[in-house]
């Protein structure tokens, strides 16, 4: 009879936690990451029911500072004429505004720097109210986001630390979810 003494062998394993502490660092360094990024919402004290004084549901057409700069069959993108406006004392990169079927319904707004992103966020707290700071919740990190919900609009803010990026959606809450309908997964 043939024996196989390495199938029939115990196994012993000479690993120990005590042995590998960066190890442990490590694995447990990573699993935070995996972790979701805290949130912070807060009651929208003031709802603007639009944005830079655009109601919801207007018009972007018949807006005379605004220019279209991108058009399918039922989304139109546009801009300002003279380039992005001011957030309070924040200078962003980028802002959009969206309709859909001829309705304004969302604004996309993109800046950068850690600096920047102070200032819009003291800029949205100020305007429509301070964000929900839970004791022991991450305050700075990887990604850290902010949301404000009115009875109209939705603000939806976004800051990633490891790029210095910023990017924010302030949508109606009646008119954001026909985006939804309008546009595949593959579209615009």
């Amino acid at each position: 009879m043939l024996r196989t003494p390495h199938l029939t062998a115990p196994i012993h394993f000479r690993w120990a936690p005590a042995r590998h502490p960066a190890l442990l660092l490590g694995l447990a360094w990573a699993t935070t990451l995996l972790l979701p990024a805290p949130s912070h919402a807060g009651k929208m004290v003031n709802d603007p029911k639009g944005f830079y004084g655009i109601p919801w549901s207007a018009s972007l057409a018949n807006v005379p500072d605004m220019i279209l700069m991108d058009s399918s069959e039922h989304i139109k993108e546009y801009k300002f004429k003279d380039g992005p406006k001011q957030l309070g004392d924040a200078e962003v990169e980028r802002i959009r505004f969206f309709s859909i079927d001829g309705k304004f319904a969302r604004v996309y707004i993109r800046y950068g720097g850690d600096t920047t992103h102070g200032l819009v966020l003291a800029y949205f707290e100020s305007r429509f109210g301070p964000v929900d700071r839970i004791p022991r919740a991450m305050v700075r990190g990887l990604n850290q986001q902010y949301n404000w919900r009115g009875a109209d609009t939705e603000i939806n803010m976004t800051y990633q630390g490891n790029g210095e990026r910023g990017y924010i959606y302030v949508e109606s809450r009646t008119l954001a979810a026909r985006f939804l309908d309008v546009l595949s997964d593959a579209s615009y």
